[in-house]
């Protein structure tokens, strides 16, 4: 299946002007992430990676997180421009997420700025926020990202995009 890029409108992005490798940028909106009805993160001191075709990941300052509702697991994962990853189960009262969040303890060259912060699957999450705009999670359980009204794709991530 091939790709027809979108054409931005005023005030947005085109995830297909995102470079590659991606660009690391620091965030000053406010970003909330909600599961069973507890608001575990929030922040403005957050910071997104921008990749070609794929909608922001927010990586939030563990300082802005409930870390009680964090529990480290076993599983790791290797991005080809950030380095090893390493994952957190989340846990509200009764509800559970495994490996519902990643984050990298000691990234390569270029992304130090986002080590030990937290990236969160929007698709796991009860809502997660941009400036008060609930996103729309990218489709599959590989990427993570948070798709806003100024975002424009189309998203790597769905069925048919494995060759983009």
């Amino acid at each position: 299946m091939l790709r027809k890029r979108s054409k931005p409108g005023p005030g947005q992005e085109s995830v297909w002007d995102y470079p590659r490798p991606p660009r690391l940028e620091d965030s000053s909106k406010l970003i909330e992430v909600v599961f069973n009805g507890v608001v575990i993160a929030r922040s403005q001191r957050a910071k997104r990676i921008l990749e070609t075709s794929h909608p922001p990941v927010y990586y939030i300052p563990p300082e802005d997180i409930k870390m009680e509702y964090f529990t480290p697991t076993d599983r790791h994962s290797y991005c080809e421009w950030k380095g090893m990853a390493s994952y957190y189960t989340i846990t509200v009262k009764d509800r559970s997420v495994p490996n519902g969040a990643w984050y990298y303890p000691q990234p390569t060259a270029g992304y130090e700025g986002i080590a030990g912060y937290i990236a969160i699957y929007p698709s796991h999450m009860d809502a997660c926020y941009v400036d008060g705009e609930q996103v729309q999670a990218q489709e599959g359980d590989f990427y993570g990202g948070w798709i806003t009204h100024d975002i424009v794709g189309p998203f790597k991530g769905g069925r048919g995009s494995a060759g983009w």
